[in-house]
């Protein structure tokens, strides 16, 4: 499997633990595809600031290929997170130059020799995402839980692989809304549902995937991410649809187990 990552990066500050760690949903599946034995590479925009230096820096030695990134005059995307009574509360962000983002002809073309082309809600390529779906072999689009359906019918009849996030007391509530989506015409739908599990809707089955309890959890962030590219690279590879969705609930309650979306950490430098 050959997989892209297109859009955003973001650096994540861990202000109580005095670190910053890289991140950014398009980054990170294309980190844990890397992870996970395959091929890939990221394309989205850096500023040149220290938050850049860093992602790009651990895009490098995690051996993706960057060389399609841009450069460009700017503040770097970032989060600040903090720790109260045990729970993250995110605090002051910026999408910084991530939201400058144009592909070219070349991006495009570059894109087309890939097997599985990941993208999100915070990609900023929506406007892009027609010449992006015709250039792509497989479109994976994240909504997170910034969805609404107006939204959603916008967007689905775009993607090939669609993940949505919703949180609900019991998974089952999901129901109703997996099938809508699936209407529009991904060929899969999965939304998820933190600790209540998973579900995915193609047109043979409805599945259900439990998540994998972690004893001692470190950190949550990124988990998504790594149980979406898990499950993605091995689907795509011919994996039987239960077992993948297995092996990506077990990579994911492996990922809570440090801290940041896929390690990397600095120590935090001061902002202006």
């Amino acid at each position: 499997m050959k997989v892209i990552g297109v859009g955003d990066n973001t650096v994540d500050r861990y202000l109580h633990l005095g670190m910053m760690f890289p991140g950014g949903n398009a980054v990170n599946v294309a980190v844990f595809a890397h992870r996970s034995g395959h091929q890939a590479a990221y394309l989205g925009w850096l500023a040149k600031d220290p938050h850049s230096m860093l992602v790009y820096s651990a895009l490098i030695e995690e051996g993706l290929d960057v060389s399609h990134c841009r450069q460009v005059e700017g503040e770097n995307a970032f989060c600040e997170i903090s720790l109260m009574d045990g729970d993250r509360i995110f605090g002051a962000y910026s999408e910084g130059v991530c939201s400058q983002i144009e592909l070219n002809d070349a991006d495009l073309n570059y894109i087309s020799g890939f097997d599985l082309t990941h993208t999100s809600v915070y990609s900023h390529v929506d406007a892009q995402l027609k010449k992006l779906k015709d250039a792509s072999q497989t479109l994976s689009y994240d909504f997170s839980q910034e969805w609404s359906r107006n939204l959603l019918e916008n967007i689905l009849p775009l993607v090939d692989i669609a993940l949505l996030s919703n949180p609900v007391r019991d998974i089952g509530e999901n129901e109703e809304l997996i099938r809508w989506a699936f209407n529009f015409g991904p060929d899969i739908v999965i939304v998820t549902s933190g600790d209540k599990g998973v579900l995915l809707l193609n047109k043979e089955r409805l599945y259900f995937q439990p998540v994998i309890k972690v004893e001692n959890m470190v950190d949550s962030l990124g988990a998504g991410d790594a149980f979406a590219a898990r499950f993605m690279v091995h689907y795509l590879s011919g994996s039987p649809i239960q077992e993948a969705l297995q092996d990506a609930a077990c990579f994911a309650a492996e990922k809570c187990q440090y801290h940041g979306a896929f390690g990397h950490g600095t120590p935090l430098f001061r902002m202006k």
